[in-house]
């Protein structure tokens, strides 16, 4: 199936998910926008901008907004990050460009840069303007993008300004990838995703929905196209080990994340467990409070000082009313034909947190959140570089010991931010189209 137009139309979702999963961090008014635009210092050599992994010119976007020019302001942006929407409501800011910002340094809140390019974004959506960009002169040259995540919408963006026809395969009925299966509701809704990627389209993308490449269709796109990006994010979340993880009533972040954001899961029964302590396991934890839930239960190996989750996000799910177990391990899961108890193990750890004594909480539904795997098997083989499953590139330009073959986002980076693998995508992008460049140059 191919197609370019129409995602934000076709969206799945449910009334009672939008209404449960409201804005973590509510649109800027104009009024507020143009009074927060006008705290910012425009600072030379600033540095949110190095913070961000795109290198926005955040100074020059929000003296844009100051100024009431939206649309330079959102052109500015999207010159430098292509899903600069998305980002603007789905990255750590406060660990990026706020958490960069000078006035931190002088006992003040840090400009509300996340707000404010999600204020110029919205207004590009709303407006109905084109995206500011069009595609470059045909060259003649095609790649094939495997995945359609952030990684690989940022790429094709990069090859269609430069006149390279970019076709994504991807195995599921909707690009985005994480943006659209993967992130919290309330942070990024899925509409939200599939608006711009809508606008994307305007470039010329064209995209393969429920398409799975193995082995033998990649070196099918091998020999059809001039170069091959592989943007296939991470596997899926990993299993405990333990007897008993078919039975009902066992899931994972991921699945559940893309169920209720689709409107397919509406509510969860009354207790919770997550096994995890990243952001995503903190995301399907707050998911579970707002689904209905009345007990929800993080349980981790170690301890708070040793969880991968953002500061800030572990501050919101105490908020939401999640409470935490920490230095212990499933060891056994009790039920018949489904889930009603799991039992844990002590870890043992630092005195202030050390379980000495086996414990059984109830569940009624057990939610995994340890790490995914790789997912580069029918990379197999030697076609290209892997270390330890992921994939090997040159950080300046995405290039894979394959001259042909480039990669970006989870698959080579090993699973970070939006943000991130919009910076990947977008360096892929340039340098698959210099090595075309190259290779025309020398046939």
């Amino acid at each position: 199936m191919s197609t370019s137009t129409g995602f934000f139309e076709k969206a799945p979702g449910s009334p009672e998910i939008a209404e449960r999963f409201a804005d973590l961090h509510p649109p800027l008014t104009p009024v507020a926008a143009m009074i927060e635009a006008n705290r910012c210092l425009y600072c030379f050599d600033a540095p949110c901008m190095a913070a961000c992994p795109t290198h926005i010119d955040v100074p020059k976007f929000i003296k844009k907004i100051a100024s009431d020019n939206l649309e330079g302001s959102a052109r500015t942006i999207l010159d430098a990050n292509i899903l600069g929407a998305s980002c603007s409501r789905a990255c750590p800011v406060e660990v990026l460009c706020e958490g960069s910002c000078v006035l931190n340094h002088h006992n003040s809140r840090p400009i509300e840069i996340g707000r404010l390019q999600r204020f110029a974004m919205d207004a590009l959506h709303a407006s109905g303007a084109p995206l500011p960009f069009e595609p470059g002169k045909d060259t003649g040259k095609r790649v094939a993008l495997i995945g359609a995540g952030p990684a690989s919408l940022a790429c094709a963006a990069e090859l269609r300004r430069r006149g390279i026809q970019a076709d994504l395969f991807d195995a599921r009925a909707l690009p985005g990838g994480l943006n659209t299966y993967g992130i919290a509701e309330y942070k990024l809704p899925l509409v939200e995703s599939l608006r711009e990627i809508d606008m994307l389209t305007q470039l010329g993308v064209d995209f393969h929905f429920n398409t799975v490449i193995d082995a033998r269709a990649l070196d099918d796109l091998e020999a059809r196209y001039d170069a091959v990006f592989l943007g296939v994010g991470l596997g899926a979340i990993r299993k405990l080990g333990i007897a008993g993880e078919e039975r009902a009533g066992v899931t994972n972040a991921l699945d559940m994340i893309a169920e209720y954001k689709s409107g397919t899961m509406t509510s969860v029964p009354a207790r919770v467990a997550v096994i995890g302590a990243g952001n995503t396991a903190i995301d399907a934890a707050i998911a579970a409070v707002r689904l209905g839930a009345t007990e929800v239960t993080m349980i981790y190996r170690r301890g708070p000082e040793s969880m991968s989750a953002f500061t800030f996000e572990y501050e919101h799910a105490k908020q939401e009313g999640v409470r935490f177990l920490w230095h212990v391990v499933p060891s056994e899961l009790i039920g018949e034909e489904s889930i009603t108890s799991l039992r844990l193990a002590p870890n043992l750890g630092p005195p202030a947190h050390r379980s000495e004594n086996a414990c059984e909480v109830a569940v009624d539904l057990l939610v995994l959140a340890i790490g995914q795997g790789t997912h580069t098997e029918f990379l197999d083989g030697g076609k290209v570089e892997l270390e330890r499953g992921r994939i090997v590139v040159s950080r300046a330009t995405g290039q894979t010991s394959n001259a042909k073959y480039f990669a970006g986002g989870d698959c080579a980076n090993g699973g970070r931010e939006v943000v991130d693998a919009v910076a990947d995508g977008k360096r892929a992008g340039i340098g698959i189209a210099n090595y075309l460049e190259v290779a025309h140059a020398n046939a």
